[in-house]
């Protein structure tokens, strides 16, 4: 395998442990509940101060980046983010839990605007490689909740934090290892320059507005499905998932078909309109949402995996879009204020899932969710044709 390759296989398995990590407790709460004596609605904001930290450290993340070091960053972020889960799984209260959590949510705030520059640095085709890596995150979703619920019933909640930290911190040191032992393989990703687009100041002001917008609105509709959906089955499957083992094995299963949605999304966007995709991944999540309010058993599931590949579909359009209006030079920090609104909107969904699930239960949500996903779909409506976002010039 290149160098070439083998760097981009280290950024894929990164986003795959950055969103494990950051949903291992969604899981684990289950369980949680019963030896700390405490309902779910009561537990779940612990986690709040963690996501408000993805948001928030995702700008001096991307700045230091920049301005240091982005191979660095990484080394940094592995063996960050694993230490930080080991020192959950010590936990023995709510309240260390959730400063653990908050230490977590710093170190996975530098994968986004770190990982996601280096994916598309010298590309200028970015749909598919961010969507391959794409699909790895959403993996790192899936597996989340398949890994927490196997090993919460096997070996307890602790060993739940203990084994993916472990993983992360070796993982980090090959990758220490690999961008020591030479550079041959990162000239050839950077010595070509990627494409960046010639819009004008109105319209590039527009554009990025609407990446803010959806971004917003798009982490809040994201972090309240991902998180909620275990708690979401846990209710609606009663029949068919009694444990929360078979909660995981069906919220892996949603999951990983809903992964494969950003790989077509993604050679849609490089080929396509970008506002026509975009409109119909808005326009379906609604309808999805509204239909999922009352459902129960196997349709909940069916309409649950819809939901998801549109959910997860949405994921590589903004990226792609800050990708072509960013400079290189820039990328990282551009890629942190797109994930600083993803993520501090996102630390809102957890207070907002334990409010309404306490006082009207996920019917609720669920019309919530599609209200919001409408307001995207207006939102792209408002974005350049296609032959005013495919101009390309030199960078």
């Amino acid at each position: 395998m290149s160098r070439t390759k083998l760097r981009f296989l280290f950024l894929n398995v990164g986003h795959f442990l950055d969103h494990l990590f950051v949903l291992i407790f969604a899981t684990a709460a289950l369980k949680l509940t019963t030896d700390w004596g405490l309902g779910y609605a009561e537990l779940i904001p612990y986690a709040t101060p963690g996501f408000v930290a993805f948001g928030l450290c995702a700008i001096p993340a991307g700045w230091l980046a920049d301005k240091w070091s982005r191979e660095g960053m990484m080394v940094v972020f592995f063996i960050g983010i694993g230490l930080c889960s080991i020192m959950a799984g010590f936990a023995n209260s709510p309240l260390q839990m959730g400063i653990c959590l908050t230490l977590v949510g710093m170190f996975a705030a530098i994968y986004h605007p770190v990982g996601l520059a280096m994916v598309v640095q010298g590309l200028e085709k970015t749909g598919v490689p961010l969507a391959i890596n794409g699909i790895f995150g959403n993996m790192g979703v899936a597996s989340a909740v398949l890994l927490t619920g196997l090993i919460v019933d096997h070996a307890g909640w602790r060993s739940a934090f203990f084994l993916p930290g472990v993983l992360s911190v070796v993982i980090g040191l090959m990758y220490l290892v690999f961008i020591r032992s030479g550079a041959d393989g990162l000239a050839a990703v950077t010595s070509k320059k990627a494409a960046a687009l010639q819009l004008s100041r109105r319209t590039l002001v527009r554009v990025f507005g609407v990446v803010l917008f959806t971004t917003a609105l798009g982490g809040l509709v994201f972090q309240s499905t991902t998180f909620a959906l275990p708690k979401i089955f846990d209710e609606r499957l009663t029949d068919i998932a009694g444990t929360a083992t078979w909660v995981g094995i069906y919220a892996f299963i949603v999951f990983s078909i809903a992964a494969l949605a950003q790989l077509v999304v993604g050679y849609l966007v490089d080929s396509h309109s970008v506002r026509t995709v975009f409109a119909v991944v808005a326009l379906s999540q609604a309808v999805f949402f509204f239909v999922m309010t009352q459902l129960e058993g196997i349709a909940a599931l069916l309409v649950a995996i819809a939901f998801m590949l549109v959910v997860f579909g949405q994921i590589p359009i903004n990226d792609v879009l800050v990708g072509r209006m960013a400079r290189s030079e820039w990328r990282s920090r551009a890629y942190a204020v797109r994930y600083i609104v993803t993520f501090t909107v996102s630390a809102t969904a957890v207070p907002l899932i334990a409010w309404i699930h306490g006082s009207w239960g996920f019917a609720m949500l669920f019309s919530v969710l599609a209200v919001t996903a409408f307001a995207i779909f207006l939102a792209t409506l408002v974005l350049p044709g296609s032959e005013d976002a495919q101009a390309p010039v030199a960078a």
